[in-house]
């Protein structure tokens, strides 16, 4: 398999590495800031992200829907990442944590509009029998700005350790790279969803009922909201590091150090899944996260934390181009931003109630409680993924 992906498609991966290069050069500070900083407390932090991840994730179930029904989706891409580039860097402004809380909301509402279409479009660019591939790519050159942005931010504060607010406001750099970048990539149409027997509703108007999801991706979708009510927030392995006694600098670094190993896996996990099939490997790595949050749970020393930390990867790079491969083939090109979108939604709303659960159960029992927690959901899943055996992916034998 030498042969290149196509253009569009690596633009694309550059708009996501410099959308996560700034994104990212604040998500690791964001634990300290607003615990710290601020004052608040953990539970506002799993607020925080949780009610951020399900703001994104419940609007990509209309934004996909809307980018079906319309047949386009550049433009709502175009728009999404946009209003998070424009936001994000007014965390540089936070006074308190509510307004981490509006701006990261925000940020996230433009996520929510550019996530579906955007991953309809990379399905409808994939070779035959390359989505893994093309998924596994996209989320390498995801990561690998996850690594850049705070490493970047390591070497911003070890020269100027207190700016933070200085860091959040200079990534407006990266993200308006990423806006002029994807204004290269051409539009890649949608088939339109056969027509209603009403005249067509204006884009604006009530959308016309699409067809059920197909039944495999609704088993799976079930399965998947087990492990992501187990799923809480990266920010609280983060946190238990910072409490273990790892430093500001520390954090970041090891970020980017995480991000990228998952840069130099994750497109080897989506061509993986071209090979071996969907559902192996998707399990395999919900089992490497209960294998982490056991560790997290139960590790005593800074040394054995890191080490969890680092194999989380591992997780991701199975996982993350192997699932979006797996709705892909699960769905038909008139329904697949839909479906992207109701699979971010089962995310977010999992991600939500991980988040305040996670961090309550922190706050009154401990974090090996809450760490054993989402270990054990994940288990669950896993288990009855890889008893299911009627979700198949293309990729699946």
């Amino acid at each position: 398999m030498s042969h290149p992906l196509p253009r569009p498609v690596k633009l694309l991966g550059w708009v996501s590495l410099l959308t996560d290069a700034a994104t990212e050069a604040v998500y690791p500070l964001l634990p300290v800031f607003v615990t710290q900083v601020l004052g608040a407390p953990p539970i506002a932090l799993g607020i925080v992200e949780g009610a951020a991840d399900a703001t994104s994730s419940i609007l990509k179930v209309f934004a996909g829907r809307w980018s079906d029904r319309l047949g386009a989706r550049k433009p709502i891409v175009v728009a999404g990442y946009a209003l998070s580039s424009l936001v994000r860097p007014f965390i540089a402004l936070s006074t308190s944590w509510a307004h981490v809380f509006a701006i990261r909301v925000t940020d996230r509402v433009g996520k929510g509009l550019r996530s579906a279409p955007r991953d309809a479009m990379l399905a409808a660019l994939a070779p035959p029998g390359e989505r893994g591939r093309v998924f596994g790519y996209h989320w390498a050159m995801d990561h690998a700005g996850a690594a850049v942005g705070p490493l970047l931010a390591t070497v911003f504060l070890y020269f100027s350790p207190t700016e933070y607010r200085l860091l959040f406001g200079l990534t407006i750099i990266p993200g308006a790279l990423a806006v002029l970048t994807l204004l290269k990539v051409p539009e890649t149409a949608a088939p339109l969803a056969p027509a209603p027997l009403a005249p067509t509703p204006a884009p604006l108007a009530p959308l016309a009922p699409l067809a059920p999801l197909p039944r495999p991706l609704k088993k799976y979708l079930v399965i998947l909201s087990v492990f992501t009510l187990g799923n809480s927030s990266d920010a609280f392995l983060l946190l238990q590091l910072s409490n273990a006694g790892v430093p500001l600098m520390g954090l970041t670094a090891l970020w980017s150090a995480q991000h990228a190993i998952k840069a130099l896996l994750s497109m080897k996990g989506g061509m993986l899944s071209d090979r071996f099939g969907r559902r192996a490997l998707i399990t395999t790595g919900w089992l490497i996260y209960a294998a982490v949050y056991a560790g997290f749970a139960w590790s005593q020393s800074v040394q054995a934390l890191i080490g969890w930390f680092l194999i989380y990867s591992v997780y991701a790079a199975a996982v993350e181009g192997s699932e979006k491969a797996l709705i892909a083939d699960l769905t038909p090109d008139t329904q697949r931003a839909t479906a992207f979108g109701w699979h971010a939604a089962v995310q977010g709303v999992g991600a939500l109630a991980a988040g305040i659960s996670f961090g309550l159960i922190w706050q009154y029992f401990g974090a090996p409680a809450a760490f054993t927690t989402g270990a054990a959901l994940a288990l669950v899943a896993a288990v009855l993924l890889a008893l299911l055996n009627d979700i198949h992916g293309r990729g699946d034998h």
